[in-house]
């Protein structure tokens, strides 16, 4: 005769659950310790990995710091004396010329007269892309200032710029009254002559500049062709006559521009308020920038209409062809 509890279960499959439960008890315990021991094994695991990579990063700096340390200290003892050439800084300015030919005979130009101790600093020698002469303005003949690839203004010229014709760009204060005294006669004869990039920053010639080399060294150029080929089109950054604030490109930035109204208006009357067509079709050659009728440079009436009537360029007008 078997025994019964209250429950009237027997006591043998009362101590059996007990001992089950105790054995399920006991498995989530070793469960979870093992559980524990697998995430603090990964943790030590990942935090050696740490530990080496830092050690082998902090070799390798060591390693490139000794290397760059070796590598000056070659430099320094096999370079020549002078690696590169410096800039040349000098004065530019400009005073009456007794005679300039032209294809139309003598004319009142002007030509340019160079100060300082550089070997560039003599007519009809500018400096080049790679060393370019670095030019102050004579405040006196402002309006005949030179910049092309080989004459450049400083990175930290500023010119005082004013919004021209109600829109957004802007010349040098000394030119946009000239400016828009054109503006006003064009329209008067039915021509609009939208201003379409005036000045432009350092920042912005340089960002375009750079632009065009890599185009052409996309093109096979190397380094030094694709910068000659670049100044034809985007000048050096201060050799823009944009970065003076000097210039207007009109209406557009195309060679179909030659055949509008716009540009035989300007042909015809620019001179009279002080412009000239900067880089001319024919003249590629001594501009070394390509025809660009939408471009037009102020640099006072009188010397307007001399280049306009002589058929010089900006060059040839001041004697630095």
């Amino acid at each position: 005769m078997i025994d019964l509890n209250k429950n009237n279960i027997p006591d043998s499959k009362r101590f059996n659950a007990k001992e089950s439960n105790a054995n399920k008890f006991l498995c989530i315990v070793l469960a979870c310790i093992t559980v524990f021991i697998s995430v603090v094994c990964v943790a030590v695991n990942s935090r050696n990995k740490t530990l080496l990579a830092n050690q082998t990063l902090a070799a390798a700096g060591q390693a490139n710091v000794s290397e760059s340390i070796n590598i000056s200290a070659s430099e320094a003892t096999t370079a020549p004396a002078t690696t590169q050439k410096a800039p040349s800084i000098i004065k530019i300015t400009t005073e009456p010329s007794t005679q300039a030919q032209s294809t139309t005979g003598t004319t009142d130009a002007s030509i340019i007269k160079i100060e300082g101790n550089s070997a560039n600093a003599s007519v009809g020698t500018p400096g080049t892309i790679s060393n370019p002469t670095i030019i102050t303005i004579d405040e006196s003949n402002w309006q005949l200032t030179l910049v092309n690839s080989g004459y450049r203004i400083p990175d930290s010229y500023s010119p005082d710029l004013v919004y021209v014709c109600g829109s957004g760009e802007r010349l040098d204060r000394k030119i946009a009254s000239h400016y828009e005294e054109m503006y006003r006669a064009a329209a008067a004869d039915g021509v609009t002559l939208t201003p379409c990039s005036g000045y432009r920053s350092y920042e912005t010639q340089e960002r375009n500049y750079n632009r065009k080399i890599e185009f052409f060294e996309g093109q096979g150029y190397s380094r030094e062709e694709a910068k000659v080929k670049a100044a034809t089109i985007i000048m050096p950054p201060g050799s823009s006559e944009h970065n003076l604030g000097y210039a207007m490109d009109i209406v557009c930035v195309e060679e179909w521009f030659e055949d509008t109204a716009e540009f035989r208006w300007l042909q015809e009357n620019a001179a009279d308020y002080g412009f000239i067509l900067r880089y001319p079709k024919d003249k590629q050659d001594i501009t070394k920038v390509i025809y660009e009728p939408w471009h037009w440079r102020y640099v006072g009436v009188e010397n307007a209409k001399a280049i306009k009537s002589s058929g010089l360029v900006l060059e040839e007008y001041l004697g630095v062809a």
